[in-house]
């Protein structure tokens, strides 16, 4: 360990020593869907890193180099995710990546991350099970929303019958058996759990919420978990209202819906039901309040809102800023090895940090759907660090990551192992 800590501190010294390095312009590879279902959530996504980068060029750029942005458009096709990554880091040869949306997306493009030793940041609530060398975790892992969210329902609208609903891909099927297995800890039944998988752009919601309703048909308060993703989650809440249910009867509380997502909604039927994010557009605070001031001036309208994913990017960039300057490089062990420990200030107040993990400690957020299309804020965490692997699931239930002192991102602490260092798990 002696000999460890001054192998570190003499790198680190070297590293401190080293001139500034970094071929100019810097790239930055936006890989956002700007087409096909997930466009409805991403393009905003693409819009914020384009503010990004246009705000750190107006103050000189990075390592006395301007950015600039290379964006494309892998049109929610989960395969050519992979294909522009390869594109991006060989092509286009970026000095990072931020993108995606969906967990299938990030699965496509990570064999080719690792495979090229890129560097990316996601920004987007995830079901954990997961630490790659490559990616920053910028958004939620299940214990810094799904699990609060449980924690919501059960403490403070007494929910007895939880229908956990979710499209059906890797995210909501992985957080979902997170789920079942906490509820089952804290005393829930089995019956009084019921699970369903939809599509992507799944349309017609009417059995789907007759059977939620069923489900309180012996006098049990239900309570509707939704890690529904994309444009399904119009037709879902559009149902919710031709069937008469509000959020009195059958509360809902989202991991997928936010600002973006109810701006194309008639949300006046919507009132009360719930979201579980880190961040809300209507937090009362100094930098949010900047923060909003400047995308509107940069985007030219005053009606597009804000949401979560994106202080997951302004977080992250400006994390990345702050570690290629520190580490007078853009190299990508360099600067992924400087982002241990950055701390950059939250615009729900507070400080992000990134751990060791590549997860991020960020507070948790319940938030309240008005009729305005923004969310009553009522309930807010301190920050919380991020786990990548779940306690509640037996496969990981003794697995950690530290990429620092263990160098392994699923480590097992029960054989004290690292089981393997890809992401492929």
């Amino acid at each position: 360990m002696i000999k460890k800590t001054l192998l570190t501190t003499a790198a680190t010294t070297a590293l401190l020593a080293a001139p500034a390095y970094a071929n100019c312009p810097i790239q930055v590879g936006v890989l956002h869907s700007l087409s096909g279902s997930m466009a409805i959530s991403e393009t905003t996504l693409r819009d914020v890193m384009l503010m990004l980068v246009d705000q750190q060029n107006a103050k000189g750029g990075v390592l006395g180099c301007q950015l600039e942005a290379v964006v494309v458009d892998p049109a929610s096709d989960w395969p050519l995710f992979a294909e522009l990554t390869r594109q991006l880091l060989t092509v286009n040869e970026v000095d990072v990546i931020f993108g995606a949306w969906t967990s299938v997306s990030r699965k496509a493009l990570l064999p080719v991350l690792e495979e090229l030793n890129g560097l990316f940041f996601y920004p987007v609530q995830y079901e954990g099970q997961e630490s790659s060398r490559n990616v920053f975790y910028t958004g939620a892992a299940p214990n810094q929303q799904a699990i609060p969210a449980v924690d919501y329902f059960l403490e403070e609208l007494g929910v007895e019958s939880f229908a956990l609903l979710g499209t059906d891909y890797v995210y909501p099927r992985t957080t979902n058996a997170i789920l079942e297995s906490y509820l089952l800890s804290k005393g829930i039944a089995a019956e009084d759990i019921f699970v369903n998988y939809t599509p992507f752009g799944h349309a017609d919601w009417s059995t789907i919420v007759g059977d939620v309703i069923g489900l309180g048909a012996g006098g049990k308060q239900v309570g509707v978990i939704s890690t529904i993703n994309g444009d399904a989650n119009i037709g879902f809440y559009t149902e919710l209202a031709a069937q008469g249910v509000s959020a009195d009867d059958i509360p809902v509380v989202a991991f997928s819906v936010g600002e973006e997502e109810l701006s194309g909604l008639d949300t006046s039927r919507l009132v009360g039901h719930l979201a579980a994010w880190n961040y809300f557009m209507s937090a009362d605070t100094p930098a949010n309040e900047e923060f909003i001031a400047a995308w509107h001036e940069f985007i030219g309208d005053e009606n597009r809102v804000t949401n979560d994913p994106m202080e997951a990017h302004y977080i992250g960039f400006n994390m990345w800023v702050n570690a290629v300057e520190a580490a007078g490089t853009t190299d990508v062990d360099a600067v992924r090895e400087a982002m241990w420990g950055q701390e950059f200030p939250n615009l729900t107040g507070g400080t992000a940090v990134m751990n060791t993990n590549h997860h991020l400690s960020k507070p948790v957020l319940i938030g309240e759907i008005r009729a305005d299309g923004q969310f009553d804020i009522i309930s807010q965490t301190e920050e919380v660090p991020g786990l990548a692997w779940s306690p509640f699931l037996e496969d990981s239930a003794t697995l950690v990551s530290d990429w620092q002192e263990l160098e392994c991102g699923m480590f097992d602490t029960a054989t004290e192992t690292c089981v393997q260092l890809t992401s492929n798990y």
